[in-house]
């Protein structure tokens, strides 16, 4: 079934200068780009879109990291989106990411773990609607 999910490729791997093979690794597994731009966010921002972590100890570090520098928003499509870049991704710790997984290539930690990817349908509307007004939406 064909669906969409959000993804942001995190600062740690744009400043590593790892944007273009991660952009590469997400193509070739056959995600159809509806939308992408590379921002700054600010903390206040972070905060809001991190918000349901907000009575958690990382809290704090995700957001001022996650602020910290350039990143690039993306909305992708294809069949079973929100799985299949899960997959991708490999597990959140980079030590325990399966071989071959983005994380596993290019992670350097639990936090900078290099990308981000919606975890359900209803993670994927909101983070979409968070940082894409419907008309950026081809």
């Amino acid at each position: 079934m064909l669906e969409r999910t959000f993804s942001i490729i995190k600062p740690d791997a744009v400043a590593a200068g790892l944007s273009g093979a991660i952009l590469a690794e997400i193509d070739q597994a056959g995600f159809r780009f509806v939308a992408i731009k590379k921002e700054s966010i600010t903390k206040r921002e972070a905060e809001g879109f991190y918000a349901v972590h907000r009575e958690k100890p990382f809290f704090s570090s995700l957001t001022d990291f996650m602020s910290s520098g350039p990143l690039f928003l993306m909305v992708l499509e294809k069949d079973n989106a929100i799985t299949d870049l899960r997959k991708l991704m490999g597990a959140t710790n980079p030590a325990n990411a399966e071989e071959g997984t983005i994380r596993k290539k290019f992670a350097r930690s639990l936090q900078e773990n290099a990308i981000h990817g919606s975890d359900a349908p209803e993670t994927a509307a909101f983070e979409i609607g968070y940082w894409f007004a419907g008309y950026e939406l081809i």
